[in-house]
């Protein structure tokens, strides 16, 4: 029986060494809060090489809290993924930084509603949301004009519509590149010229590229733009 107590203790105290080893390495918590939530699987991610990267993961069974963690090396985008076997992929992008994150969302909108406090970077991104939000809004009213215009046969009305579209968007890429260069000591700056303008003129990711702050250039995103810049002239020779 001593000796069973003994083996006990001694996988107790060797639980407890591991947990706190983990908690010691993962620099990155994310505490969660999904209202409504009774069953499901969330999931923290990364985008990798070629895939999304799952870094942890909880099974929710009735608690709306949970915690995730891993370890970041830099401020990088990450994911709050939850799968709620209704055969749809819901998803919650942020910016992380070393520290705590904190997502307070609901289950009937998830991706809607969620309110993030957490990383400088994601104050920044949520900034530029909000500047594009009136793009979005505008976006769809011109998408359900041209449907009516296309339903009532009325090609000039379309035509036009079309051209108001092709403006707005022209406009959005410009609003998103002033945006980049007013923030060019965030890693959102180059973020957003990689994932939200990746198509624009060459000459405008130069100037967000040349404009950021040498501690940005040398950031993930920073060298991933620079590279992007350099493959895309490599092709032009």
């Amino acid at each position: 029986m001593k000796v069973i107590k003994n083996s006990l203790f001694i996988f107790i105290a060797l639980t407890l060494i591991v947990s706190c080893s983990k908690e010691k390495e993962n620099n990155f918590i994310l505490k969660g809060s999904i209202k409504d939530l009774k069953k499901g699987v969330v999931y923290l991610q990364k985008d990798g090489d070629s895939s999304v990267i799952d870094l942890d993961s909880v099974v929710i069974k009735g608690q709306p809290e949970f915690l995730l963690s891993t370890t970041i090396e830099e401020p990088i985008l990450l994911y709050l993924k939850l799968e709620k076997n209704d055969g749809q992929e819901h998803f919650i992008p942020f910016f992380a930084d070393e520290g705590e994150t904190q997502i307070k969302t609901t289950l009937k909108s998830f991706n809607t509603s969620a309110e993030i406090n957490g990383a400088e970077q994601q104050k920044v991104l949520e900034g530029y949301l909000t500047l594009m939000d009136d793009f979005k809004n505008k976006n769809l009213d011109l998408i359900k004009a041209n449907y009516e215009a296309l339903k009532r046969k009325d090609s000039i009305a379309s035509d036009s519509i079309v051209k108001q579209s092709e403006r707005l968007l022209r406009l959005k890429y410009a609003s998103t590149i002033n945006f980049a260069l007013n923030n060019n000591d965030s890693e959102v700056a180059p973020y957003l010229a990689l994932y939200e303008i990746p198509d624009t003129s060459i000459k405008y990711l130069d100037s967000i590229y040349n404009n950021l702050t040498d501690r940005i250039k040398t950031s993930h995103y920073g060298k991933i733009l620079e590279k992007s810049i350099s493959d895309f002239k490599t092709e032009l020779k």
